[in-house]
């Protein structure tokens, strides 16, 4: 199975809003390790379980009735596409985390599907994070991640978990999916961290 949709034909324009190696695209293309997940937003939920073992729980509804907020981000792909002013509609982190007692510095966050991707907790805070649920006004769709995704714009997108379900509170930092095949950690696009070592 291909991991980059028919069709995709990037388009290789250079600009000083693109980190180093990067390339404009006005595509979306669709990246996916395995089959798509088809989850109903009724039986969707959202979990924030701590390194004590408390846990915090979000239905559907819990999620759409908290503030929402429409990020206008750049993002960027490990794979070197870039796509700039892309809008968003979702819950930041900072509200979800807000009630949350914990003294973790890493965040290991699920999916349906059962991908993980991992975090330092202070990426997912100050207004650097979102769990989506729209995209250019529209539901996400399940190919771009929908109902809900992680949304981390200053990181590259692979750590913007699609078909998010839970992010576990760590003590210690726990790598996820693509970290364990050999991708960066931490994954900042500026400074081209795309595998170990870089």
């Amino acid at each position: 199975m291909g991991i980059v949709s028919r069709g995709f034909h990037g388009r290789r324009r250079e600009s000083a809003d693109l980190p180093p190696g990067q390339y404009l695209t006005e595509d979306f293309p669709v990246l996916s390790a395995g089959p798509t997940p088809r989850i109903s937003r009724d039986d969707w939920e959202f979990t924030v379980t701590t390194e004590a073992g408390q846990r915090h729980r979000w239905t559907w509804r819990d999620l759409l009735d908290l503030p929402s907020e429409a990020p206008h981000v750049d993002i960027h792909c490990v794979t070197k596409w870039s796509k700039l002013g892309t809008d968003w509609q979702g819950v930041s982190l900072d509200v979800l985390l807000a009630d949350v007692e914990t003294t973790a510095d890493y965040a290991l966050v699920s999916s349906y599907g059962g991908y993980t991707t991992n975090l330092p907790l202070e990426d997912l805070l100050d207004g650097q994070a979102w769990i989506v649920h729209g995209y250019d006004g529209d539901d996400l769709a399940p190919e771009h991640g929908g109902p809900a995704r992680l949304l981390v714009p200053h990181l590259y997108f692979w750590k913007s978990a699609k078909w998010v379900r839970g992010i576990d509170l760590l003590t210690q930092n726990e790598p996820g999916f693509w970290e364990t095949a050999g991708y960066h950690d931490y994954g900042d696009p500026w400074r081209e961290q795309r595998y170990q070592g870089d």
